[in-house]
């Protein structure tokens, strides 16, 4: 029985990413929401939007040069 170790390393990853982002945005900001009241919660969203947006695109530069190398390797 044969299992793909970087597969399954690569959903690992991914499951992980996707539960820290709801925890820091659902619990992050129900916190600062239940503390400090809302317009804390929508500043806090605002912080944690700024924030991921240059991440994000980061990785999608990175996801991109990743996608031209391996396409002109294949050629």
């Amino acid at each position: 029985m044969s299992r793909d170790l970087r597969k399954y390393m690569k959903d690992t990853n991914t499951r992980i990413l996707i539960s820290a982002f709801i925890l820091l945005f659902i619990v992050g900001l129900g916190l600062i929401w239940a503390v400090y009241g809302f317009s804390a919660a929508v500043s806090g969203f605002l912080c944690l939007l700024g924030a991921t947006v240059p991440i994000a695109l980061i990785f999608l530069a990175l996801f991109g040069l990743d996608w031209i190398v391996k396409r002109a390797n294949r050629d």
